[in-house]
């Protein structure tokens, strides 16, 4: 098996060549931010959808915008706002009088990269526009089924909940997030380099297209042969089912829990472990990869109770505790 897993993590170096020069690209625009900036390459390789969630003015929808330049793939970006309908998401069929026939006019979704900026902001009938094309990368429209293309990404951003004028998403809607990220202020030393890069009038540097489609779906195609072991395998298994039933793993968390992750949790958390190897050139998943992603993969997938609330407990610390104490193979 050693030999199989030398010859795959030879494969993923050579399929993962690009990976550097993506991050010294969008290096160039995004300062510090170098959690948010992998992340959006685990989505990407893991074909996952992402939820980026800070307050105004992280570069949230400045990385989104310098992932895309750096991708030969269509994008479009969407404002979401108080007044806005599905059709101006998924499009309408239109009636042409001169022609007595309706034709269908698509909408923003029908690109590669989907940047859904203030995603809260739209009432939740916007959002459910989503569903489909996000879980079937497919849109339908009055009678008719349209595919989309292939990558597609949805890339949203919202502040927290608590600022004025935002909707709680919908828990289906959220699901459906292979990543929420919790993005954070930068350091001192990295908002000194913000100063003098971006306190300019002249418009910043531009971003140059550095990964094609092809090499994009190679990676995704070596990302399926990395090697995972059954012991792996079967921790994913128990943090994903220890959010369920936590007293079956001996964790004092039943009171505090009130929904735990979906299987699409396990899906989601294999897949970007695999990612998560693939960007450190492995051919192979350790309990690590597991532990350093599976916050992201998690925090917006377990609904904490009213007691955990009183008690100033949240998602993150729950989980927390599972990793903390859950056997390590």
């Amino acid at each position: 098996m050693s030999n199989g897993i030398s010859a795959i993590t030879e494969e993923v170096q050579r399929a993962g060549e690009f990976v550097q020069p993506l991050f010294n690209e969008l290096g160039k625009v995004v300062i510090g931010q170098k959690y948010l900036i992998e992340r959006l390459c685990i989505g990407l390789l893991a074909n996952g959808h992402l939820l980026l969630e800070g307050v105004p003015g992280l570069a949230k929808t400045l990385a989104v915008k310098s992932l895309a330049s750096a991708l030969h793939l269509k994008f479009s970006r969407l404002q979401f706002t108080p007044d806005m309908l599905p059709a101006d998401v998924i499009g309408t069929q239109i009636f042409t009088l001169q022609t007595g026939t309706f034709t269908t006019r698509h909408g923003p979704i029908f690109a590669n990269l989907v940047l859904a900026d203030e995603i809260n902001r739209a009432p939740a009938k916007v959002q459910s526009a989503l569903l489909e094309a996000m879980q079937e990368r497919q849109v339908t429209i009055a009678d008719k089924t349209f595919p989309l293309d292939d990558p597609f990404l949805v890339l949203a951003t919202q502040n927290p909940i608590e600022q004025e004028g935002t909707y709680p998403l919908p828990e289906a809607q959220v699901d459906r997030f292979m990543l929420k990220l919790k993005i954070k202020y930068p350091s001192r030393a990295e908002e000194r380099q913000i100063l003098d890069l971006m306190a300019k009038t002249e418009r910043l540097p531009t971003v140059q297209k550095v990964v094609s489609v092809e090499q994009i779906k190679r990676a995704r195609t070596i990302l399926n042969e990395i090697y995972m072991d059954d012991k792996v395998k079967d921790y994913i298994v128990d943090v994903v089912c220890a959010t369920r039933d936590p007293g079956e793993y001996n964790l004092d968390l039943k009171d505090l829990i009130q929904m735990g992750a979906s299987p699409r949790a396990t899906i989601a958390l294999t897949l970007a472990a695999k990612a998560h190897a693939f960007l450190r050139g492995r051919g192979y998943v350790t309990p690590q990869d597991v532990k350093s992603i599976g916050m992201d993969v998690l925090r917006h997938r377990v609904t904490v109770t009213y007691e955990a609330e009183a008690e100033d407990k949240t998602s993150e610390s729950i989980i927390q505790k599972i990793f903390d104490e859950l056997p390590v193979p």
